[in-house]
């Protein structure tokens, strides 16, 4: 029996569970890099276990249920929200890492970390953010992330933030400084790269026809869908829309994930790297099979112009990031109505950042409700 109560017999250590899953390439939880603040290892949890967690327990995670991914709340209740879209790419993310043998307790805390840093209103919410700050460095909600967890979230009385690993904050580093991020990506990174790609493109294509943005003849034209279908195992022929569109998203999940692990299982082999330093250090990257990349871009565009440039998406759009600027401006000039404890960063980081950063923060509903309550009488 440990000091604090767990029974330690029969209980076998991270290490020992990593070794018989894990390939050479992968990153070793005994390997870890460690935290800024020391803490003791626990008895059964691995660090990147752990990560995970802490990332769950944040206020911030939370709040991503209340924050739109493309449509807003005002367009009905089917659609994904910015926490749905961050669980269904740990779930594809830990697909692929499993089918490559890679740390899936890494590669999920960093799918459920990547898009904390998210403001209201999907990117239209950070693009206006980004241009108030366009004379203060702008803003990004990959490096507001990192904000979040090693300073503004504070869950422990020993330490600011949430003290991820080094490996999990580094994740997110490449993702905030890229195209000029070091050479240094360890192969969990990547496959969340990838996985959110592969999400996006296939549920942001389900709630475009689930909310009528766009036909399901309209998609069945392009190749990749075409192609997708066509290659289902059920017949079809005489199915209804409804259940043509759910074949087409599990299709275009499984495609491309099916695709990916075959791809880069054959190049993984060929290279044979003995560690997943080797492996970060090197220039390999996972990578789309090249069979799809062409017919991927198709479907990428084809969303871009009809669904992310649609007239009603744009009418929200516009509406969100005129009552962004226009808080944001309320904020500099009476930092009073902001919280204390983001009024105590005005010295360190000054007004304008910190407006920023307490409405990124903000659940889409939250800052309307705020806008109606404080803002409307301003010029």
């Amino acid at each position: 029996m440990s000091s604090d109560g767990v029974p330690q017999s029969g209980l076998a250590t991270t290490e020992e569970r990593e070794q018989p899953l894990l390939a050479p390439y992968a990153m070793r939880s005994s390997d870890s890099r460690g935290r800024r603040y020391e803490e003791r290892d626990h008895p059964y949890r691995g660090p990147f276990q752990r990560d995970r967690d802490r990332i769950l327990h944040s206020s911030a995670y939370r709040r991503l249920s209340g924050k739109m991914q493309v449509f807003t709340g005002e367009m009905g209740d089917y659609h994904r929200t910015r926490l749905t879209h961050t669980q269904e790419v740990a779930s594809i993310a830990r697909t692929i890492a499993r089918g490559l043998r890679l740390n899936e307790d890494l590669v999920e805390a960093l799918a459920l970390f990547h898009d904390i840093g998210h403001p209201p209103f999907g990117h239209a919410g950070e693009d206006a953010l980004s241009e108030c700050l366009a004379d203060d460095g702008g803003f990004s909600h990959n490096r507001h992330a990192l904000v979040i967890a090693e300073t503004l979230e504070t869950r422990y009385h020993t330490f600011p933030g949430l003290n991820l690993t080094q490996e999990v904050l580094d994740g997110q580093s490449f993702r905030a400084e890229r195209p000029s991020h070091p050479k240094t990506c360890l192969l969990e990174t990547q496959v969340v790269e990838l996985a959110d790609s592969i999400t996006y493109n296939a549920h942001d294509t389900d709630d475009a026809v689930k909310l009528g943005l766009v036909e399901l003849d309209q998609l069945t034209a392009i190749p990749l869908i075409a192609a997708t279908l066509e290659d289902t195992a059920a017949d079809l022929s005489s199915a209804d829309p409804r259940q043509i569109r759910k074949a087409m998203v599990y299709g275009l999940v499984d495609r491309q994930v099916s695709r990916l692990l075959q791809y880069n299982s054959r190049r993984l082999a060929d290279v044979n790297f003995g560690s997943a330093h080797q492996a970060g250090e090197s220039p390999f990257r996972l990578q789309t099979d090249p069979d799809l990349v062409g017919p991927k871009g198709e479907l990428e565009q084809f969303l871009f112009q009809c669904v992310y440039r649609h007239p009603r998406l744009l009418e929200v759009r516009q509406r969100a990031q005129a009552r962004l600027h226009k808080m944001f401006d309320g904020y500099v000039t009476h930092p009073e109505r902001l919280p204390g404890h983001f009024q105590q960063r005005i010295d360190e980081v000054g007004v304008r950042r910190v407006a920023a950063e307490y409405l990124a923060g903000m659940t889409d509903r939250y800052c309307d409700r705020q806008f109606h309550n404080y803002f409307t009488d301003l010029d």
